[in-house]
């Protein structure tokens, strides 16, 4: 799968080029089930509100909280220490890699962290509703492209 297919942003423009939904059931199911085999648990599971484009649970393993991240249109599954509105920190939960590998492409923190600039969408699905919001919002990360709060 492509880094920018198509609608990754959570914009598309019109005439039928609406990308995926991630099944939020199966998402659940996998990682209620990961956190327990782990001795973990989930302490709050959301849905993407607007103007959020992924999914986040709330978790906690080893008595330490943590995030996991899915964006709502393609299985890019990421962790994080934090998630606020325009900030996210990154960071990676090898111990979780064999649970969600075989469902979603897990995004490393140094993946997301790596600089992005308008050069890296030529030969992607992006088109011209998800540009225009690229270059309003101006996102510094991959990870900014891929998780973000745009409206």
């Amino acid at each position: 799968m492509k880094m920018f297919p198509n609608g990754i942003t959570g914009f598309y423009g019109p005439g039928g080029h609406n990308p995926p939904q991630i099944d939020e059931s199966l998402f659940k199911q996998i990682g209620y089930s990961a956190l327990s085999r782990h001795g973990g648990k989930v302490i709050e599971f959301q849905a993407p509100q607007y103007p959020a484009n992924y999914y986040t649970v709330h978790a906690e393993m080893s008595d330490s909280p943590f995030f996991i991240l899915l964006n709502e249109h393609y299985p890019f599954l990421a962790f994080a220490s934090a998630v606020e509105y325009g900030s996210i920190q990154f960071m990676d939960i090898p111990a979780l890699h064999e649970d969600f590998s075989p469902f979603y492409r897990i995004m490393s923190a140094a993946e997301l962290g790596k600089p992005f600039n308008l050069s890296l969408t030529r030969g992607s699905e992006i088109r011209r509703a998800e540009l225009e919001q690229i270059t309003f919002w101006k996102p510094e990360t991959i990870g900014q492209i891929i998780y973000n709060h745009w409206d």
